[in-house]
């Protein structure tokens, strides 16, 4: 694109001058900290809201990122947390800043020396303290005391610490934490610690380290072992987090501290297992194939929780542990051929039980699990629940190796077809008498028919399985259905959607259209008429970018096996360019573009028109969006920039630059910028091409003789409104818009600087107001509005580098700095603790 030939030095321009601005920021608040630290230490003073600490710990952590010593820089840093750690304070929010901050600081080899010198690690960290004085009860304090150790164990010494303080007994307490945060911050650092302290396979067990680190795994591991299954009548939740600490682990454990936990959990796991708990199935599936999926070779252990998971007395239990199986454990397909058929055999389960097709699943599984799904009819959203599970990993187990599968992947697109048949309210081919007769289908049938939940699934499924192993040959079967959803006028609008989708997916790789019946063609045609005029506008909207979608993939294929022609479709395209719903307006402006080249000649001039509309009179900004991309798309499939003979397309950039460049949405604006670098990619590069200068078109040999065509495309730019659109866009009030047109503008002048072009004849009038009063401010022009300016000097003049650097930075760069936030904190402080506290006014502090 044009901007990439200087993107990369522009990238170390701005990345030099932020590093720059990290130190300067530091210098600059360096006076200002002290007094920051005294008023958080002082507990008299009320403390700062949570987001200015928040926003404090921030501009530290940029600080000490970006290289600069916080104990040497700001001494008063190790002061506050001095002064906090001997009890200054009793405050929950600014201890579990100075918790924070200590791990911050400790990270640091100077940190961690003069804290350590201070004795201040200890005091600081030592729950004891805080239990007893009462801030450990607020959970803000717990997470500060996790995140500070968490920052603080980037220190290669302060996992010794660690184990010295016997910090990883009030650890493992905080895994079974009432907070949920807290207990999930406790899990993610103590597998941490665990993973950093397990020893290497060919360590030497008599090391002192090896000692302490030992000690600390045997304490997890004992933790584990106590905590895995639920004492009677207590929550799951201590049981949920453990397995997921196990999983955590196992996944990244070398072989000695895996063997150590799983020995230690062994018993649990096994009770969990046969328990058949079904709020743990999910979680204790991860532990068991993170502990499979880690060895050559399943071994007893593992073998013995998989054999309990896949032989389950819930079906729910049952198809989540054969979808944790196959999920994780899919590539051991061809080790473990048994348990991965098995697996794909009872996931399938739910197919097979509400279609009775015949493939899906022969004797033993599914015979011995019928009667356990017709126990889960009793809770219609548990049934539905298992049958979505099945619906979500059908299309992994269609790609699955033939050996483990039960029947062709066309069976399973089949199967989802009937299933999709039954939730219509149909009934399937293979339905038997013995199943009619015990009323179980009948059942099965109340649960399912009309659920937008599995309706959504299959369709979502059936899409997926568009490029599965012969599933051209179901094409009429699944084209059948799909359109089937879309004529039933009951069908959900996401459900039609859905459909939408999944028809287009279908369609874009079938190999032969020409085969699907006409009766089906013309149902389509039907149906998307009627879908036009639907009164729903969610039902009008997907239908138009169906619309949209389909023509443009049925024309991979011959003009013959179109299933909707453009001449069919463009008329209600055009009709919904005045839906009263701008989504809908917006759709078929992307439909059309999608379509263009198509349209005869007045047609496409009266969509024009009315799209010109749209951008001039629409309240909307999806629409008139969309309408810039359009002509964008439109000017983009164009073979050769437009000739200088007016055409509809150069006459409509011209509006839309126009247009554009004026409205108030900003996104609409840097839509129109982008059609202007289209143009100048397109100018340019027409001006290489007719001087014969290859890949470089600026770059010419002749720069004399190549003027007078330079100036001529200067000209024809000007001539098209690219020039007004960029030096309006400059001036405007919305920072993107003004950086792109800045960026636009100095990829202009470096283009117009290599060819050695004096553009001398090249000038362009300002308007007397809006912005060509602002950029004569930026000239500094004192000349009669009328008086025309060179586009080469009006470049030059600008000041472009500096203003993109400048533009470069966030619109709040100057109050929204180190400096301010430091001054609000400490203007909050005084006035919050000052006489008149209570007067009733309140303090306005810039938000962060």
């Amino acid at each position: 694109m044009f901007l990439r030939v200087s993107e990369t030095g522009c990238m170390m321009v701005h990345a030099q001058k932020k590093r720059e601005a990290v130190h300067r920021m530091d210098k600059e608040s360096a006076s200002l900290l002290p007094g920051v630290c005294a008023l958080l230490a002082d507990s008299a003073k009320p403390p700062p809201d949570d987001t200015s600490l928040e926003k404090l710990l921030d501009r530290l952590t940029e600080l000490s990122e970006a290289g600069v010593s916080l104990p040497e820089s700001c001494p008063c840093l190790l002061d506050f947390i001095s002064a906090t750690a001997s009890g200054s304070t009793s405050d929950p929010s600014i201890l579990s800043f100075a918790l924070k901050l200590g791990g911050l600081l400790s990270a640091d080899e100077d940190g961690y020396r003069a804290l350590q010198a201070r004795s201040a690690l200890e005091a600081m960290f030592s729950v004891e303290r805080w239990k007893d004085s009462g801030p450990w009860d607020d959970p803000c304090v717990r997470i500060g005391w996790v995140h500070g150790l968490r920052r603080m164990l980037l220190h290669p010494e302060a996992l010794a610490f660690f184990v010295r303080s016997d910090f990883i007994k009030p650890l493992l307490q905080l895994q079974s934490d009432p907070s949920m945060f807290v207990a999930s911050a406790a899990n993610q650092l103590l597998a941490h610690i665990l993973l950093a302290a397990q020893p290497e396979e060919d360590e030497r067990p008599g090391s002192e380290t090896s000692a302490e680190h030992l000690a600390l795994v045997q304490q997890a591991s004992d933790h584990i072992k106590e905590s895995l299954v639920p004492k009677e009548g207590a929550p799951l939740a201590g049981s949920l987090q453990v397995l997921k600490l196990l999983a955590l682990i196992l996944d990244r454990a070398r072989r000695p501290l895996r063997e150590q936990l799983l020995k230690a959990a062994a018993a649990s796991l096994e009770e969990l297992a046969d328990a058949g708990c079904s709020q743990l199935t999910a979680v204790l599936m991860d532990v068991i194939m993170a502990a499979y999926s880690s060895t050559d070779s399943g071994d007893d252990l593992t073998g013995r929780l998989l054999s309990s998971m896949l032989n389950g007395s819930k079906a729910d239990d049952l198809v989540r542990a054969a979808a944790a199986f196959l999920r994780r454990g899919g590539l051991r397909a061809s080790r473990d051929a048994v348990r991965t058929s098995r697996a794909v055999r009872i996931l399938l389960l739910p197919l097979r039980f509400v279609t009775e097709h015949p493939s899906l699943g022969a004797a033993p599984v599914a015979d011995e699990h019928h009667g356990i799904m017709a126990a889960q009819l009793e809770s219609k959203s548990s049934f539905i629940s298992t049958v979505c599970v099945c619906l979500r990993n059908a299309p992994q187990v269609a790609l699955m190796p033939s050996d483990v599968l039960p029947c062709p992947p066309a069976a399973i697109v089949l199967s989802i077809v009937a299933l999709l048949k039954v939730c219509n309210g149909g009934t399937t081919s293979s339905s038997s008498s013995s199943s009619l007769r015990n009323g179980c289908r009948t059942e099965t049938f109340r649960c399912i028919v009309n659920s937008g939940r599995v309706q959504k699934s299959a369709l979502e499924a059936l899409a997926s399985l568009s490029g599965s192993p012969g599933a051209n040959s179901t094409m009429n079967e699944v084209s059948d259905i799909l359109v089937q959803y879309m004529s039933n006028p009951d069908s959900d609008p996401t459900v039609l959607q859905k459909s939408y989708k999944a028809f287009v997916q279908w369609m874009s790789v079938c190999t032969d259209l020409s085969a699907i019946p006409l009766q089906l063609r013309e149902a389509l045609r039907t149906v998307v008429e009627k879908r036009a005029c639907d009164p729903r506008w969610e039902v009008r909207d997907s239908t138009v970018e169906f619309l949209g979608q389909l023509p443009r993939v049925t024309s991979l294929k011959s003009a013959d096996e179109a299933l909707l022609s453009e001449r069919r479709t463009a008329p209600l395209l055009r009709e919904a360019l005045r839906d009263p719903e701008s989504y809908v307006r917006a759709s078929a402006v992307s439909a059309l573009a999608r379509g263009l080249g198509t349209e005869l000649p007045q047609e496409q001039a009266d969509t024009v028109s009315r799209l010109l509309d749209i951008l001039r009179e629409d309240t909307e900004g999806f629409a008139r969006r969309a309408v810039v991309r359009y002509f964008m798309a439109w000017f983009s499939s164009c073979p050769l920039p437009p000739p200088p003979a007016p055409s509809l397309l150069t006459e409509s950039v011209r509006t839309v630059l126009s247009r554009g460049s004026r409205d108030l949405d900003w996104e609409v604006k840097v839509n129109t910028l982008e059609l202007a670098e289209l143009l100048l990619d397109a100018a340019f590069s027409d001006h290489g091409r007719r001087n014969g200068t290859g890949r470089h078109p600026y770059a010419t040999p002749d720069a004399q003789a190549a003027e007078p065509a330079f100036d001529s495309t200067m000209s024809s730019l000007l001539d098209q409104g690219v020039f007004a659109a960029l030096l309006s866009s400059l001036a405007d009030c919305d920072r993107p818009v003004a950086l792109k047109a800045c960026e636009l503008l100095i990829a202009t002048r470096d283009r117009i600087h290599v060819a050695g072009a004096s553009t001398s004849g090249v000038s362009c009038e300002l308007p007397r107001r809006g912005w060509g009063k602002e950029i004569r401010k930026l000239l500094k022009n004192e000349a009669d509005d009328g008086e025309r300016v060179g586009v080469r000097e009006v470049l030059a003049a600008l000041g472009l580098d500096d203003r993109r650097v400048l533009l470069s930075q966030s619109s709040d760069h100057v109050h929204n700095s180190f400096q301010s936030l430091l001054q609000d904190i400490l203007s909050a402080g005084v006035t919050l603790g000052g006489p008149d506290e209570d007067d009733g006014q309140g303090v306005v502090v810039d938000c962060y």
